[in-house]
């Protein structure tokens, strides 16, 4: 009888202890990650493509390069964007005295406006032909960079102004 006595005292007094107390971790036993974000952060290490505007794209004529300035506007997203495809190569003629001019062999939105060009623009005439100038005009046109060069005979050097078709290679 002592025995059922102290059985349902332990039962009583001990039972409802050890229901109560908290589960401890298992120290050997590493917790589980967490992924801890901020509300309303997202994630951007998910593969997406850079769509940010780099500041200038490169124009290559037998093989020389110089860095082109961009514009911000929807004419130059839209030529980035076919840049980031890969690059783009077009024949180019003289045409006025002024400039070399070609077919992009795509269209661009347009944006023009009346402008009056200096040497080291690239413009975008007629949504679809590019338009790189050693002289000036004006016309209605979208502007799309300057081309970063040192002295007018050095452009026009690099861009053969006067000696007819050149290969033009635009990129990144």
């Amino acid at each position: 009888m002592f025995r059922t006595f102290a059985f349902s005292i332990l039962l009583t007094v001990f039972l409802p202890a050890l229901f109560a107390c908290e589960k401890l971790p298992d120290p050997a036993r590493p917790a589980p990650p967490r992924e801890e974000q901020n509300e309303g952060q997202e994630n951007h290490n998910s593969g997406e493509t850079d769509t940010t505007m780099p500041e200038t794209i490169k124009i290559t004529v037998s093989g020389k390069t110089l860095p082109v300035k961009i514009e911000t506007n929807e004419a130059t997203k839209a030529l980035v964007a076919a840049l980031r495809e890969g690059s783009i190569t077009y024949e180019a003629d003289d045409y006025g005295g002024f400039e070399k001019v070609g077919p992009l062999g795509r269209t661009l939105p347009a944006g023009d406006s009346q402008i009056t060009t200096q040497a080291g623009d690239v413009i975008l005439y007629n949504g679809n032909q590019i338009v790189l100038f050693y002289g000036s005009n004006s016309w209605s046109y979208t502007r799309l960079g300057k081309m970063q060069y040192g002295s007018l005979a050095e452009l026009k050097s690099f861009l053969k102004a006067g000696a007819g078709r050149i290969s033009v290679t635009i990129s990144l």
